[in-house]
């Protein structure tokens, strides 16, 4: 299994028997699978999304926004529940105005489930912490 060093970006490759466990990253030493939300921009985005072979969940947002500022939390909440399930990020449509466009994020907050860089599920609107972990469990039956 391949993933992507939340902080510095690396590929790091992890053998089938340790996939359960946080790993290090061999480039800069952090530890890969923490259950926290990496922040993504236009330039950090496609390599992410594109480069782990788990799901990846993507929180699209703004700051001016109040329904994101009020899932802001539950979404890290869910993402610490679900640490060798997915990865989970955010994307700040204000600061990452291309890769917002090129998914025609249109309302906010928008989630994107991606699979080998490809969207395979999709949401609209803020949910309850409950809600959001059952929706995000079902979008990854179909990431399989």
């Amino acid at each position: 299994m391949h993933t992507t060093c939340p902080d510095c970006g690396a590929i790091n490759r992890i053998p089938e028997d340790k996939r359960n466990q946080p790993g290090q990253c061999g480039k800069c030493k952090s530890t890969l699978f923490t259950g926290t939300v990496v922040e993504l921009n236009d330039a950090s985005f496609r390599r992410f999304i594109a480069k782990n072979d788990l799901p990846v969940v993507v929180d699209f947002w703004a700051s001016w926004c109040g329904p994101c500022q009020m899932m802001a939390p539950i979404f890290k909440e869910v993402a610490a529940t679900l640490p060798f399930q997915a990865r989970f990020a955010k994307v700040n449509t204000e600061h990452a105005q291309q890769t917002a466009a090129q998914f025609a994020i249109r309302s906010i907050p928008t989630l994107l489930v991606f699979k080998n860089g490809e969207v395979v599920d999709q949401l609209a609107g803020a949910l309850p912490a409950q809600q959001l972990k059952q929706w995000v469990q079902q979008a990854l039956i179909k990431a399989r």
